[in-house]
């Protein structure tokens, strides 16, 4: 309870006293924030109807584009990777720069791209090497290119690196040591963490399409399942970063991407089974 100062009349004098303001309860605000939330929720939304034709019309040509990629095989599928990696990539580096500091350094921003080149070759030149030299045997030079690039592929990279670091070296200037050296700190953190994961899908589109396609096409399902439960059925809101997510929303999408993992999956085991059946019969025979 708090007394609220904004009377004009003393304590003692006939309704001078002073008023008493009730402070409200912290529950009572998270409820505000709770209905505030609601309202930003899908199913409560008034032009849902409309976002959904867009998102259709979207997916469509998302899909459409998604299908002809995997058609063309595996070396589009990794052009299709190593893209999203730039957009990545691109959207990290900017979070950490500086407009301000960034114009007193010119050509810095050029140093984060050199890196990731770097690491691009360093990382896909080990994974592809023996599997681009079986894509180009039909042509003598560039066969020869090839063959010359993967002897001299380690030397490379740490060239390309070294240079790298001197051009950092030589870039430093006085009272911006911290934001230098902060950068390129965070840009290998960045380097990191983008070809770690895409290092591994790469690997396994190589060991079949069908092992990236099925976690891709489980990824899709999720977020359709997701949107589609809260569409219809949300109205718990699950996090403040997201209002129109809901608790709804995520129970369904997962229980429905647990069963697709296996519908999808199940196929492959027949077909397998069978390969296991059929081999055993042969060797019996």
């Amino acid at each position: 309870m708090q007394r609220d100062s904004g009377s004009g009349g003393s304590p003692g004098t006939p309704g001078g006293g002073g008023r008493l303001r009730r402070r409200r309860g912290s529950n009572e605000v998270t409820d505000a924030a709770a209905q505030q939330n609601e309202g930003n929720l899908l199913v409560n939304d008034q032009n849902k109807y409309k976002s959904m034709i867009i998102r259709t019309y979207s997916s469509v040509w998302m899909i459409g584009g998604f299908v002809f990629i995997i058609y063309m095989g595996h070396l589009y599928i990794w052009g299709m990777v190593v893209v999203i990696q730039i957009f990545m990539a691109r959207e990290l580096f900017r979070l950490l720069r500086k407009a301000h500091e960034d114009k007193q350094l010119p050509g810095f921003r050029l140093l984060n791209w050199h890196f990731f080149c770097t690491a691009m070759l360093f990382v896909y030149g080990r994974i592809l090497s023996q599997r681009l030299v079986n894509t180009v045997t039909t042509d003598k030079f560039l066969y020869k290119l090839v063959s010359k690039f993967i002897k001299y592929h380690m030397v490379t990279c740490y060239f390309l690196y070294i240079t790298g670091f001197m051009w950092f070296i030589l870039s430093l200037k006085k009272n911006l040591y911290k934001y230098q050296f902060g950068q390129y700190a965070w840009i290998h953190m960045i380097l990191i963490v983008v070809f770690t994961q895409s290092s591994f899908t790469v690997a396994n589109i190589f060991e079949g399409i069908f092992w990236f396609l099925l976690p891709a096409s489980l990824i899709v399902i999720n977020d359709i399942a997701a949107y589609f439960f809260g569409f219809f059925f949300g109205k718990t809101p699950l996090i403040k970063l997201s209002p129109k997510k809901t608790w709804e929303g995520f129970i369904g999408a997962s229980v429905t991407t647990i069963i697709s993992a296996f519908v999808v999956s199940l196929p492959c085991i027949i077909l397998d089974v069978r390969l296991h059946v059929t081999t055993s019969l042969s060797a019996l025979w």
